[in-house]
C-alpha cells in the first residue's frame, strides 16, 4: 500500500468518525426547557470546586435541598448528583464516579428509592446515565439498568439510539450544539412558584411491604464503598408525604442503618420543627419543595451535619470562597430571572404551564 492511499484510507476513517460525533452531538436532546433532568449528570464535570457533602438520588434531594444556603449559612461546600427517579443501584454508580474526582466527608443518600427493585423505564435511564462521562463506571451502571428492550452498545454510541430524532430537530438542537445553559445549581433544580400541598389519597395496602433485596444489596455496597473511603454516609427520607413512605420500610431502613452503625433520619416527623410551610414552600401540591421549602430544609439539615461532622468553613477559605460567590451569584440570579417571568407572563413558561401563585426570591 501506497502511503498515499493509506493517508486517503485514514482521511476517510477520521472524517467518518468526526461526521458521526458531530451527528450524535446534534441529534442527542440538550435538555434545555421542560424536561431538563437529563442535563443534571453531565453538569457535575463542570464543577471545579471541593464538595465535602455529595448528595445522591433522585427528586427527594435534588428539588429539596439548596447547596447554596448550606453554603451562606454554614460554609458547608456540596453537590447534588440527583436524577428523575434514580435507583439505588445508579446512586452507588453515580458515587464512585464522583469518587475519581473527589472524595467527600459526608454522603446524604435519600432513601425512597429503595421501592424500586428492578429497572424501570428507559427514559429515566437516559436521563441518568446518558450524562456520564464514558468508563467501566458508567458501563456497569447501564448493565444494570436496562430493561429489556435496551442495548448497551446503544449506550456507549448514543447515535444509534437517537439517530432517528433527525425529523424532531428544532433551534435549540443548534443553539445548544456546542455549549448548553446550566439548568441547576450544584445539582439543585430551582423553582420559586408556589401550589400548595393539597390532601393526597390514602396509601394503597401492599401485599408485601419487604425491601426488595436487590435494592438493599446495592444500599449495602454503597455503605461498603464510604467505609472504604472513610466517609460517612447519612441516610435521609426527605419531608416529602407522597409518594407515601410506609412505616414497614421505614423500620427496615432504621434497622440497616443501626446494624451499619449509620445516620437515619426520617425528616417527615420534622417538618414542623424546621418551619416548613407547604402553603408556601412547595410548587406542585407538595409533591417537591419550592426554593423556599429547599432553603427551609438545608438550613434545618445543615446544622445538623454541621454539629455531627467535621465540616470545614469554605467561607474562610478566599480561593473556594470566590467561588462559590460565583454560584451564589447565578442562583440569586435565576430566582430574580424566574420572578420576572412570573410577573409578565403569569407562569413559568420554560418548566410548564401551570397557574401558580407568586413566589418572591
Amino acid at each position: 500500500m501506497t502511503k498515499k492511499r493509506a493517508f486517503i484510507i485514514v482521511f476517510y476513517i477520521v472524517l467518518t468518525v468526526a461526521v458521526l460525533w458531530f451527528l450524535q452531538r446534534l441529534f442527542m436532546p440538550k435538555y434545555q426547557y421542560g424536561i431538563v433532568e437529563g442535563a443534571m449528570a453531565a453538569e457535575y464535570y463542570e464543577a471545579d470546586e471541593p464538595h465535602e457533602v455529595l448528595f445522591v438520588g433522585d427528586c427527594e434531594v435534588y428539588e429539596a435541598v439548596s447547596p447554596v444556603t448550606l453554603y451562606e449559612e454554614y460554609g458547608i461546600s456540596s453537590y447534588i448528583r440527583g436524577s428523575a427517579q434514580q435507583l439505588v443501584w445508579q446512586s452507588y454508580y453515580l458515587l464512585e464516579d464522583a469518587l475519581k474526582y473527589e472524595t467527600p466527608k459526608v454522603v446524604v443518600f435519600n432513601v425512597l428509592a429503595l421501592k424500586y427493585d428492578e429497572p424501570q423505564s428507559e427514559s429515566y435511564n437516559r436521563m441518568t446515565l446518558d450524562g456520564m462521562r464514558l468508563s467501566m463506571t458508567k458501563i456497569r451502571a447501564v448493565e444494570e439498568s436496562m430493561t429489556d428492550d435496551e442495548k448497551l452498545i446503544e449506550y456507549i454510541f448514543p447515535i444509534l439510539r437517537y439517530h432517528s430524532r433527525w425529523s424532531d430537530l428544532d433551534s435549540d438542537d443548534w443553539d445548544y450544539l456546542w455549549d448548553r445553559d446550566k439548568v441547576t445549581h450544584n445539582g439543585y433544580y430551582m423553582r420559586i412558584d408556589i401550589k400548595p400541598e393539597a390532601e393526597f389519597p390514602d396509601p394503597p395496602l401492599l401485599a408485601d411491604y419487604k425491601l426488595g433485596d436487590n435494592a438493599m444489596y446495592w444500599l449495602s455496597k454503597m455503605a461498603d464503598l464510604c467505609e472504604e473511603n472513610g466517609i460517612e454516609l447519612v441516610l435521609i427520607k426527605s419531608p416529602i408525604l407522597f409518594p407515601h413512605w410506609y412505616d414497614q420500610w421505614d423500620d427496615q431502613v432504621r434497622a440497616f442503618a443501626e446494624s451499619r452503625d449509620l445516620t437515619y433520619i426520617n425528616f417527615i416527623d420534622d417538618r414542623d420543627a424546621m418551619g416548613l410551610d407547604m402553603t408556601r414552600d412547595t410548587y406542585d401540591a407538595g409533591l417537591h419543595l419550592n426554593k423556599t421549602g429547599a432553603e427551609t430544609f438545608a438550613r434545618y439539615l445543615g446544622a445538623i451535619l454541621n454539629e455531627n461532622y467535621d465540616l470545614t468553613d469554605y467561607r474562610e477559605v478566599p480561593e473556594v470562597a470566590q467561588q462559590w460567590e460565583d454560584i451564589c451569584e447565578d442562583y440569586h440570579d435565576m430566582a430574580q430571572a424566574q420572578y420576572e417571568e412570573i410577573i409578565e407572563y403569569g407562569y413559568l413558561r420554560n418548566w410548564g404551564s401551570v397557574a401558580v401563585q407568586l413566589g418572591r426570591p
